[in-house]
């Protein structure tokens, strides 16, 4: 188990790292699914970019395992900070004429949104639920 969990904080890690930097080199998708109510959007989605770089680094890194639950745990807290937006997204597309990325799209990605949450706290040693041995 321990190197399935390895090698999923490296994927993790991966996946938030692009992200991180795909919302500083190019804002103006993020910006367009971020709620109305969000004071200074262009701020919100420039600090969502440095933490998912940060915390991304903070997962894989293996000097200090302190370091590396804090990540997750900033990971897992990002990852529900964002659920609105996510939200947001899936309504706009919904109410475009076209259906935006449809269904398809927006079901499996809200139901993946919890799965986040716990493959962060998972892969960085937060929790052992439900793995845990008995």
């Amino acid at each position: 188990m321990t190197r399935v969990r390895t090698m999923l904080r490296y994927v993790m890690g991966v996946f938030y790292a692009l992200a991180g930097y795909a919302h500083l080199a190019s804002p103006e998708p993020f910006l367009t699914i971020t709620p109305r109510w969000v004071p200074l959007p262009e701020t919100v989605v420039f600090w969502t970019g440095v933490a998912e770089l940060l915390g991304a680094l903070a997962l894989v890194q293996g000097w200090y395992p302190k370091l590396r639950k804090a990540g997750a745990i900033g990971l897992a807290l990002y990852a529900v900070c964002v659920f609105p937006a996510n939200i947001h997204h899936f309504a706009l597309d919904m109410a475009r004429p076209d259906g935006g990325l449809g269904l398809g799209y927006h079901v499996p990605r809200m139901f993946a949104q919890p799965l986040l949450v716990w493959l962060a706290l998972w892969t960085g040693g937060v929790t052992d639920w439900p793995l845990r041995r008995r």
